[in-house]
């Protein structure tokens, strides 16, 4: 067995068709069939399954495929633990990014990394918490931006920051004129059960903390909006569609056009910030001076 073809047979699962994998792996499709075979008859079990239109991972092609991430990730920290013998400055560096977190901590991180480190590309990954806490515990990640909790039990953690989370409603809503004239401004939660919530799809770790408020009060949202973006959920909440629990970071201006208008809740509820990697997984000199980046810019 070779390397290569271990890269072959993932990138097979990934596409589920010899067409797009030959293509992603700059390959002729002819060759690649040819290297799975001669990988199948040597292993002496059938991997993929082919049929006319797609092409069916078998039970021996998952086991083999999850071995084969596993050692092409232990291959790639054995090659970066050399370059940091070989004190070699360059390098490569995949960052996982919550998109909402990305557009505010990484433009005041890169340009400070790359002013001190040039020779180290950066790759970013922006998705979901779900999806990046598994791309990070499988090694295709070198570390990721995240907000507790996490899901994935593989996976050890810093802390950057604690973020406060707010209630955002329509400028209309019946809370705005009793926050004005409260002495007690702080909403609180259990007064939200019967409102109408707007929040993140399945998947967004953000979600989970809206889930998670609303039950330690008693209740589960009364949801009538998803959204896969932030920005959408605020938009829909200055509309007069419903309410929305936001990080303080992406909050609005004021004034600005679809900007709700930001309460303050009771008992000033926060969300925790976290640069997250696969534990016991080594990391390379360019993760932890990027880490290290991370925790000066967001700890001034």
């Amino acid at each position: 067995m070779e390397l290569r073809q271990f890269l072959y047979a993932i990138q097979i699962a990934a596409e589920k068709n010899f067409s797009r994998a030959a293509e992603k792996l700059h390959l002729a499709q002819p060759s690649l069939s040819q290297q799975l075979s001669k990988l199948e008859k040597e292993i002496g079990v059938l991997l993929f399954q082919r049929n006319t239109n797609s092409v069916e991972i078998t039970h021996a092609g998952e086991v083999f495929v999850e071995k084969a991430q596993k050692i092409l990730d232990m291959v790639a920290q054995l090659k970066k633990e050399m370059e940091d013998i070989s004190q070699m400055r360059k390098g490569k560096l995949v960052v996982g990014s919550l998109p909402i977190t990305g557009s505010h901590i990484l433009p005041l991180v890169l340009p400070i990394f790359q002013s001190r480190y040039p020779d180290i590309e950066i790759v970013l990954v922006e998705d979901t918490s779900s999806r990046l806490e598994h791309l990070t515990s499988n090694g295709q990640t070198d570390i990721s931006l995240l907000s507790l909790p996490l899901q994935e039990p593989s996976l050890t953690y810093q802390t950057l920051i604690e973020e406060e989370i707010c209630l955002a409603v329509p400028p209309q809503h019946p809370l705005v004129k009793l926050n004005n004239t409260s002495n007690d401004a702080r909403i609180q939660i259990s007064k939200l059960q019967q409102e109408p919530f707007i929040i993140l799809k399945k998947g967004q770790g953000f979600r989970q903390i809206t889930e998670d408020l609303c039950r330690s009060e008693g209740f589960q949202p009364h949801i009538v909006f998803e959204s896969s973006n932030i920005d959408t959920v605020q938009s829909l909440v200055a509309a007069g569609m419903g309410i929305a629990f936001v990080p303080s970071m992406v909050a609005r201006e004021q004034g600005s056009p679809f900007a709700p208008v930001y309460l303050s809740l009771q008992g000033q509820p926060f969300r925790t910030l976290v640069i997250a990697y696969r534990k016991g997984r080594y990391l390379s000199k360019a993760a932890e001076v990027f880490i290290a980046t991370l925790l000066e810019v967001t700890r001034r």
